[in-house]
């Protein structure tokens, strides 16, 4: 074996699903061999029973399965009356389909500070963004962790907004015993496959227990149509296919399992990275059942970038979530937002290896050789 293979194989990856795949091998073959015999493809039996499986795990009274994260988000906004000339109130230290779901309606992005603990959208900074143009506030549970839903209740309760859960990392997770997507009045949810239930492809789900927000989503998930070749809407092509719906019945069982080990991998990383010096451990807030989809930690003084390069060429895989907040991207920049809370996270945050099946000795890899590292940079 020469060095460069040893190297490979020494690699720790920031999320490994061969494990996954390894351990339902059978289970995900065999559904997907049975979609293969049925010939059918699209809007077939696996999507029927997935979201009434979905709706009856999260508690909610519709699970109307799409084509992806984004496009929950865009239709979700369409179906609760946000168009041209609204304004939707978020965080800008998100993905950017978040944004792009309201541009992609025609409204504007309001962007507020995040609170510096759970890194979420502050709610205590909400009310002064507000305006006669206000619609929505889409908190994005960011990471795995919950959004503090009860003060956003409030104020929407209090303004008539629409509240638009984006539970792309957070499928499972809880606020104060409720599952996140079910406390709003809608839950968009991402399965890319990294996500903590993931398809082996594209795929989302919107959630709702408004009878007509439900039915205008699945009129615009095919074309705007009630029945084929009838269309009374400007509708969307956002289908989840019948082999992704089939391989996510597989794993949703296995869910609360997986989100338990991710939460033991955290509380792991946290009594070890307690004695690490120049590296601060995620916050849990107290409302919070926290699903660890990225264990993300600070990294203060300026260092972040150094030990990120530093842990990559030591074979240990890490990602930024996020490098630029959504306000700095060329696209909102013209906005002029200054977000010091925001900009300050995303030039310290950096997110660890986690799976549900990471062993104990890549954990304790991992933490060794971050220690090293930062010991070196305060010599």
């Amino acid at each position: 074996m020469n060095k460069l293979e040893a190297r490979k194989l020494e690699t720790i990856p920031i999320l490994n699903l061969a494990n996954e795949i390894d351990e339902l091998w059978e289970e995900i073959t065999s559904a997907i061999q049975d979609v293969l015999r049925t010939g059918t493809f699209i809007m077939g039996k696996n999507v029927q029973a997935f979201e009434q499986e979905a709706a009856e795990y999260l508690g909610v009274k519709h699970a109307i399965s799409l084509n992806s994260g984004t496009d929950a988000l865009v239709l979700g906004l369409i179906a609760a009356g946000v168009g041209p000339g609204d304004e939707v109130i978020t965080t800008s230290f998100t993905f950017f389909a978040t944004a792009e779901a309201i541009s992609h309606v025609k409204a504007k992005p309001v962007f507020v500070d995040i609170d510096p603990l759970t890194m979420n959208i502050d709610p205590s900074q909400i009310e002064s963004v507000i305006t006669k143009n206000t619609k929505a506030i889409i908190p994005v549970h960011l990471f795995g962790q919950a959004a503090d839903m009860g003060k956003i209740l409030e104020i929407s309760a209090k303004y008539d907004l629409k509240v638009i859960e984006d539970v792309a990392q957070a499928f499972g997770g809880k606020y104060l015993g409720a599952n996140l997507g079910t406390i709003g009045d809608i839950g968009c949810y991402s399965f890319f496959p990294s996500k903590n239930l993931g398809a082996y492809g594209d795929g989302g789900l919107l959630t709702t227990n408004d009878d007509g927000i439900a039915e205008v989503v699945r009129m615009l998930r095919v074309h705007g149509s009630r029945k084929k070749y009838y269309n009374e809407l400007i509708g969307y092509n956002s289908r989840l296919d019948e082999m992704q719906a089939a391989i996510l019945r597989v794993k949703l069982p296995y869910l609360d399992e997986w989100n338990k080990k991710r939460q033991s991998v955290a509380g792991y990383y946290n009594e070890m990275l307690q004695h690490v010096h120049g590296v601060s451990s995620p916050f849990k807030a107290p409302y919070a059942d926290h699903v660890y989809h990225q264990y993300t930690v600070r990294i203060a003084e300026g260092r972040r970038d150094y030990v990120h390069q530093a842990l990559k060429e030591q074979g240990i895989g890490t990602m930024v979530y996020y490098p630029t907040p959504v306000h700095k991207l060329p696209v909102y920049a013209h906005l002029r937002y200054d977000l010091p809370q925001t900009s300050r996270a995303s030039e310290e945050v950096i997110s660890l290896p986690i799976w549900p099946q990471i062993k104990r000795d890549t954990l304790e890899t991992v933490v060794a050789t971050l220690n090293t590292i930062l010991q070196s940079t305060y010599v």
